[in-house]
């Protein structure tokens, strides 16, 4: 029983921190990892993308808590 439930879990978590992950976005673009345009300085979050970086941080953080209940049940 404790089993099942910690998978659900699980899967309920992971399908939100993919979402979470997805729906970010950044303005610069995948060329500035390679050395693209950028500006080279990094803009503080606010407002509601504060609100999802905090939201990845907690889902990434339940995520691996329930990864080590499931290793342990």
């Amino acid at each position: 029983m404790l089993h099942s439930t910690l998978l659900t879990l699980q899967i309920i978590v992971s399908i939100l921190l993919v979402v979470s992950i997805l729906i970010q976005q950044r303005g610069t673009g995948l060329s500035a990892t390679f050395g693209g345009e950028g500006g080279g300085f990094q803009a503080t979050k606010r407002g509601a993308e504060k609100v999802l970086a905090n939201a990845t941080i907690v889902l990434v953080t339940l995520f691996i808590t329930l990864s080590i209940g499931l290793l342990f049940a």
